[in-house]
């Protein structure tokens, strides 16, 4: 029945109790009204001198500007921004990611704050009995429809959108009872508090990891680490990595040969894919291996894969992988010998990144690794016995930020599906 309800609803069928409105199909209890019936401009002027300059962050909302940016973007006379005091709004007319018409946020960070002019702000009226079920209003995007339609087309100012302030607030909102409104704010909340939970829990982890890796890694010149495996007492000695492994780059496959591509019989990879920690076994997998008359190279199992080039901060990142695969030129792979544990090997690259990124040939920004960078490299290392026990454990560590991970990806989704039904009417609290 329920689903019934919405198939109709998404088809544009009117369900018993429920109407059309300028806004949508909604509950017949619901009432569709203008923005400036629940929300107010807000114009005042930063008279105080007040020095808390935000920004709109999508994933962080209205935050202070430095600790953003890391610097101050802001002009130095700051006396036309706008003040606001928390629980009010600002409107980012710049679109971002995921934010195609720009983002709302409300104000809980700080107790005040000053915007740049070019912000909409605005604060609740009287009549607006609930501002955070309007908060996960706009955070569920269902304002766009309506910037959608009052953006004038044309060139942008500054890179925002034309958006006229007496269209914003002569746009439409939908208005739900006050009880109903409570009842799924307190819904969404509450699904919000399981989200941090998760974010607080992945924090935790990783810097548990940050701890166990100053510890069990010697430090400042030494061959001894402070934490130490029982039964483990002998010094850490400094090995070649080319002395000890095998290092592989490939090619990209040739488009003449299917296998590489579709259906990707023989799997193989580009720098772009290595972010994920560990390449693990797919459906598809190898019915063809030994075959490769390519450019690109076999890689063994239980190898360390490196990217020597990539876009953004992907040279330098490191993974393993559980399986034989492929790579291209972008991809360097460490297949290490009886001396080298591969995910010991794995957890010291990693935590080695800003040193392999400054050791890259080239400028710095355009340069790239090679395999005789990484062959010269230094590995500082105990016996493989104990190289097993810590590798296995800060593997472990890592496995259990990815399922973390994972649940908070899950709890993400789930928060989303709530809004889209139960902020439409959709569903009924």
């Amino acid at each position: 029945m329920l689903k019934e309800k919405i198939r109709m609803i998404n088809e544009g069928i009117v369900p018993d109790g429920y109407k059309k409105t300028k806004v949508g199909i909604v509950p017949q209890e619901w009432r569709v009204c203008h923005f400036k019936e629940m929300f107010s401009r807000l114009k005042r002027r930063n008279t105080e001198n007040n020095t808390n300059v935000l920004t709109i962050s999508a994933q962080y909302g209205l935050i202070n500007q430095e600790e953003f940016f890391n610097k101050s973007v802001a002009s130095e006379d700051k006396s036309n921004y706008y003040l606001l005091y928390k629980g009010d709004f600002a409107y980012n007319k710049s679109y971002s990611n995921g934010y195609p018409f720009g983002a709302i946020k409300s104000l809980d960070k700080y107790d005040k704050g000053v915007v740049s002019p070019l912000y909409i702000c605005f604060s609740p009226t009287d009549k607006n009995k609930c501002p955070e079920f309007y908060l996960q209003y706009f955070e569920n995007g269902l304002m766009n429809r309506e910037i959608q339609a009052i953006a004038q087309e044309g060139a942008r100012n500054h890179g925002l959108l034309n958006i006229g302030v007496e269209d914003f607030f002569n746009s439409y909102l939908l208005l739900p009872t006050e009880e109903e409104q409570e009842k799924i704010a307190a819904i969404l909340s509450t699904q919000d508090e399981l989200i941090s939970l998760q974010e607080r829990k992945i924090e935790e982890l990783k810097e548990l990891k940050k701890a166990y890796l100053q510890k069990m890694f010697p430090q400042n010149g030494s061959k001894y680490p402070e934490l130490r495996f029982k039964g483990f007492t002998d010094a850490w000695e400094q090995r070649k990595l080319g002395d000890h492994s095998e290092i592989v780059a490939g090619g990209t496959p040739n488009t003449g040969h299917p296998e590489y591509w579709n259906p990707k019989e023989i799997p193989w990879m580009s720098s772009g894919e290595i972010n994920n920690k560990v390449i693990y076994s797919t459906d598809n997998m190898i019915s063809k291996i030994g075959f490769s008359n390519s450019s690109a190279k076999w890689v063994k199992e239980k190898s360390v894969l490196i990217a020597l080039a990539g876009q953004g901060k992907t040279r330098g990142t490191v993974a393993i992988s559980e399986i034989p695969l492929t790579t291209n030129q972008s991809i360097a792979a460490i297949q290490p010998d009886s001396f080298l544990y591969y995910k010991f090997l794995f957890q010291n690259l990693e935590g080695r990144y800003n040193e392999l990124r400054e050791v890259s040939s080239g400028d710095g920004t355009r340069g790239g690794l090679n395999k005789q960078i990484i062959s010269d490299l230094e590995v500082l290392a105990p016996e493989i016995q104990e190289q097993i026990k810590i590798g296995d454990f800060l593997c472990g560590i890592d496995n259990l930020i990815t399922l973390h991970q994972r649940k908070l990806e899950s709890e993400k989704k789930k928060k989303k599906s709530l809004m889209q039904l139960l902020l439409t009417g959709k569903v009924r609290v």
